[in-house]
């Protein structure tokens, strides 16, 4: 289901997004020896070793790198914690207006004051949905707010059900979204059952059983082994064990390419040179999103999109590790040139946010409980294995929560929290609606109704018109 053109694309523009990066000042982990002075590693489905990476920490190293360049430029100003609220289109308009972004509505949430802010062009990047599972490797930001915004201003989305669950996420009461990176098994490390199982399963290596790729096979194939072991075995957690690249490469290799992990890990008690590491599966990326073309443009003209919140065709029904933040720079890059390009429109009048019809919630009690549910019903219905009873029920359910929080948004001020759980149940919709649409198993959506593969398959579009025939 990857689109060739968009691979090809990508492909073809790789070394100079690199190389435009080490210009920047991103730190690279250095390999005289290696294509363009850089270290290789391998991650899962890779044949052969091609992910320049700064340590283990390549995206951290990347986004400090380029924000130092943001916050000197002249020309951008940086405001932090703001919020979008909705994009403004033509419908916020008098008249017959053309389809248009106008610029966002933006909550400052130090004051709770909502600005209007008109642009000619407004880029999403906000990234995916993964706050809308109970256990997630994303940060608290993860909420699909490109992604609901674009679809409420009716642009389409594409392949929404195919959300990637990290196989390895570190077990532990003080930490629950440490991503404990693919690299430490490509460099040697393997999955293992706990330690007291009957028979001879305690410490048991049990990839080899589900995989030929073993360790190495493909992130939906590992988490689902993951899943299957932990449900079979009824456990908590897996043991990822790291000393056979201590025996093979030595302790020093371990700590200086791995040194974050290393570090907080033995924060909280685990010393992964000499112990294995607690891991769970957790929601880690969103291959759907916002249709775009190769420049990030959008359906609606002045819209464009960036990175895990857009659908390129890139990652088709399972994303290869380490691709995403390759396709944020080679799209970013082409997306600001468009928009250089593109002639700018007359600037028109736009309405102020109307507060005068609402009044300041009384029980923030109803946000957070809906929250809860959301994210745990998402969990236990549409989670890595599915079923269409599941999806159903799900579906059910989350159009409740829909009706819950309209009518509260109608009602009350807003805050964060409020605009985030929005943003959450609407994706929660489009990824449910999805999976209901796909009768097959591909990638990372795997249903118990349609175990196989179809032999021709296409992207799940949805657009508003195709969504009320559902309703």
């Amino acid at each position: 289901m990857v689109d060739e053109k968009t691979a090809r694309f990508i492909a073809e523009n790789s070394a100079a997004a690199i190389d435009w990066l080490v210009q920047q000042g991103v730190p690279f982990t250095p390999d005289p020896d290696g294509p363009m002075g850089l270290h290789l590693t391998r991650e899962g489905g890779h044949a052969v070793r091609r992910i320049a990476h700064a340590a283990d920490a390549t995206g951290w190293a990347i986004h400090q790198a380029l924000l130092a360049h943001a916050q000197a430029h002249p020309l951008i100003e940086l405001r932090e914690r703001w919020m979008a609220v909705d994009l403004i289109t033509q419908r916020h308009l008098a008249g017959d207006q053309a389809p248009q972004c106008h610029g966002v509505y933006a909550l400052e949430i130090e004051t709770q004051k909502i600005h209007t802010l008109a642009a000619r062009a407004v880029v999403l990047a906000t990234g995916g949905v993964g706050k809308v599972y109970r256990y997630t490797s994303n940060p608290d930001t993860a909420t699909g707010d490109g992604i609901a915004m674009a679809w409420r201003a009716g642009c389409r989305v594409a392949n929404m059900e195919f959300i990637q669950f990290h196989p390895t996420c570190l077990y532990h009461p003080q930490e629950r979204s440490l991503l404990i990176t693919e690299a430490l098994r490509g460099e040697g490390a393997v999955l293992r059952l706990p330690d007291g199982l009957p028979g001879d399963l305690g410490g048991q290596r049990f990839m080899p059983t589900h995989h030929a790729l073993a360790e190495l096979a493909p992130r939906d194939i590992v988490a689902r082994a993951i899943d299957f072991e932990m449900k079979c075995h009824g456990l908590d957690h897996v043991w990822l064990d790291a000393r056979p690249i201590v025996a093979e490469k030595g302790e020093a290799f371990l700590k200086s390419h791995f040194p974050n992990i290393h570090a907080r890990c033995l924060a909280m008690g685990i010393d992964i040179a000499r112990q294995p590491i607690p891991v769970v599966p957790a929601a880690h990326y969103t291959c759907g999103g916002v249709v775009t073309d190769l420049s990030g443009q959008c359906d609606l003209p002045g819209l464009y999109a960036v990175g895990e919140a857009t659908y390129t065709g890139l990652h088709g029904a399972n994303r290869l590790a380490s691709n995403s933040l390759l396709e944020c720079v080679v799209i970013g890059k082409t997306c600001a040139n468009a928009i250089i390009s593109r002639v700018s429109e007359t600037s028109c009048e736009l309405p102020p946010w109307d507060e005068s019809l609402v009044e300041d919630a009384d029980e923030q009690v109803v946000i957070a409980h809906n929250w809860d549910e959301l994210r745990l019903l998402m969990w236990n219905y549409v989670g890595i294995v599915r079923s269409t009873r599941r999806l159903e029920r799900a579906l059910h359910r989350i159009e409740l929560l829909q009706e819950e929080i309209d009518e509260y948004y109608a009602n009350f001020r807003v805050n964060r929290d409020l605009l985030e759980l929005r943003n959450l149940v609407d994706c929660a919709e489009l990824i449910v609606r999805s999976g209901l649409l796909r009768h097959e198993s591909r990638g990372l959506h795997f249903s118990r109704d349609y175990p196989h593969t179809l032999p021709v398959s296409f992207p799940t579009v949805l657009t508003r018109k195709l969504r009320n025939q559902f309703a």
